[in-house]
């Protein structure tokens, strides 16, 4: 289990690094009044998913460790 957490833990951060840099860049800018407003179109469900892989990887990692201990 504890390599399974640690691949999970792996992929979610390659992914939210990944589809962080790319929802970065899915921006407008718009002039308004001599202001520039960005306004983001990125679709942040890939995003969202990979930080949930992450957080479930650093959980499995943490419960192995405490039943090698018990």
């Amino acid at each position: 289990m504890k390599i399974l957490g640690i691949i999970l833990t792996v992929l979610g951060a390659a992914g939210c690094v990944y589809f962080g840099i790319q929802a970065a860049g899915d921006s407008e800018s718009v002039s308004l009044l001599g202001m520039d407003i960005a306004v983001s179109t990125a679709d942040w469900t890939p995003l969202i998913v990979s930080a949930v892989v992450a957080i479930a990887g650093l959980l499995t990692v943490t419960a192995s460790r405490k039943r090698a201990k018990a």
